[in-house]
């Protein structure tokens, strides 16, 4: 097997090791090229079927094109497609495109704390009914104790400490210092009643990896990640009002690569466009100990 095809397998093992081990399972799907990759290789591990729901935490400051092409391929695909948001922050408006809070604060209220609810199932869940094509809100869910991720080691400091299988507490909070260790792909999956587990198959690919696999796979992937005429595009999504592009006229997949081959993007980090990582001096660590992504 080439490269690509052992980060494929050891993905797809990682992926059916977690369908096995854990009843409760959900997969986020950030509608960027790293779950989006993570969606496909769920796919082709269970034979076109994803059995694991996805869930998204829409902040409602995404660049809308991410919403309708979520949607467009949740119902292609047959997924079980659920949303969750933090209704009474957006309500009062205490957001950063508001005013009222700084980007680090507002990453935590929409994306942390909307995320812990909504997997607890605390807070109402949107699931997206196939028949009507709409949203329906749901009270009372069942609460997911297994969570699948797409993030990767390379991607930024704070993820590079992550494991396969990484416990959490009951309030998802993360104890980096007490992580099971990975040796020679064995991995730890029989946790304590009560533990919440993260789950990361991407971990050891790198942002070329998963764009020469989006490639070879012809993956569907959102074109805001290409020049549209401006000399622009994004290498990370998130939301509109924190989320810089960057200086490229990559217009396709394999332009994208050759500026990755070729070292345009050497020394500048992937999330150099994404303003919260650098509010409080410590990347990401901060709202990743509090159960953000």
């Amino acid at each position: 097997m080439d490269h690509l095809e052992v980060l494929e397998s050891q993905s797809m093992f990682i992926l059916r090791e977690a369908y096995r081990s854990f009843g409760d399972l959900v997969m986020l799907w950030s509608i960027g090229k790293d779950s989006t990759v993570l969606l496909w290789l769920a796919r082709k591990a269970f034979f076109g079927h994803v059995p694991i729901p996805l869930m998204h935490i829409d902040t409602t400051f995404k660049v809308p094109a991410m919403i309708e092409y979520r949607d467009r391929f949740a119902k292609q695909w047959k997924i079980n497609m659920i949303v969750g948001k933090n209704e009474e922050v957006l309500e009062s408006k205490e957001t950063f495109p508001d005013g009222k809070t700084n980007r680090l604060q507002c990453c935590a209220s929409l994306k942390s704390e909307a995320l812990k609810h909504t997997l607890s199932g605390d807070w109402p869940r949107w699931v997206l009914n196939h028949k009507s094509g709409e949203y329906e809100k749901q009270l009372n869910g069942k609460p997911f104790t297994g969570v699948i991720v797409g993030a990767r080691a390379d991607e930024e400091g704070s993820r590079s400490k992550e494991r396969y299988f990484s416990p959490r507490d009951r309030h998802n909070d993360w104890d980096v210092a007490d992580q099971p260790p990975e040796l020679w792909n064995q991995f730890k999956t029989d946790f304590a009643p009560g533990t919440h587990v993260r789950v990361h198959p991407l971990l050891d690919w790198t942002e070329l990896n998963i764009w020469e696999y989006i490639e070879r796979e012809n993956i569907p992937i959102i074109d805001l990640y290409f020049d549209n005429g401006e000399g622009k595009r994004y290498r990370s999504l998130g939301c509109y009002p924190c989320t810089s592009s960057v200086d490229s006229t990559a217009k396709n997949v394999r332009e994208v690569i050759a500026e990755l081959r070729g070292g345009k993007f050497a020394n500048i980090a992937e999330r150099s466009g994404r303003e919260q990582d650098k509010e409080d001096g410590s990347g990401l660590e901060t709202l990743r100990r509090d159960g953000y992504m």
